[in-house]
């Protein structure tokens, strides 16, 4: 279905998924389309976005902070090491999602990551290679303008699958490179539209 730029009690018009949910739109606010060039948080998202394979994003926002706990703050040389019996708790932690092949993903995507960032050249360059280092800047007006996926999400997913990281297919990419700017998919009548573009917005919703 066709949506376009939803206006808020606040007065600010929004894209619409967040609807009105305060978690989600303080993730809209501060956190989607903003550029992140960090590599460790760049996994962390990469990952996240894995498990949401077949779920919703606010499925796994919500169990943010419960990841974070479970998988080290997401510190690839420590889920690298990963072990069959810490499989096994992760599989009985009701916090997170419990799926082994994501789970198991997620620490052989750990591994690919540690050879890129010990051997070359560096996981953040590697993916903001494909933009030539800066978001790639799209005007779209609906929803329904916005794709699942494009030809670079494809190539940037053969090139990570090649590396051996694992639930990166095109779609996933895609969403992956929307959440940390490489592109900017923010509705044009979105207040964060022209604001993402290289600098942190400076929050509108506090979530207590």
């Amino acid at each position: 279905m066709t949506k376009t730029a939803r206006l808020h009690a606040d007065g600010l018009r929004r894209c619409p998924w967040p609807g009105e949910d305060p978690l989600y739109i303080a993730y809209h606010d501060t956190e989607w389309g903003v550029p992140e060039y960090d590599d460790r948080a760049l996994y962390e998202k990469l990952v996240l976005d894995g498990f949401q394979a077949g779920l919703s994003w606010i499925t796994i926002l919500r169990k943010r902070d419960n990841f974070r706990r479970a998988f080290d703050d997401f510190e690839p040389a420590r889920i690298a090491r990963y072990n069959a019996k810490k499989v096994h708790a992760l599989m009985n932690d009701a916090g997170i999602v419990r799926n082994r092949a994501k789970i198991e993903g997620a620490i052989s995507s750990a591994k690919s990551y540690l050879k890129i960032m010990e051997d070359g050249p560096g996981f953040s360059k590697l993916l903001w290679d494909f933009v030539d280092g800066k978001p790639k800047v799209n005007h779209f007006k609906t929803t329904a303008s916005v794709p699942a996926s494009t030809p670079l999400s494809i190539r940037i997913s053969k090139e990570l699958a090649a590396r051996g990281f694992k639930f990166v297919g095109p779609t996933i990419v895609y969403a992956f490179m929307q959440a940390t700017g490489m592109v900017n998919d923010h509705l044009v009548t979105c207040w964060c539209h022209d604001t993402c573009a290289g600098k942190k917005r400076a929050p509108r919703l506090k979530v207590k």
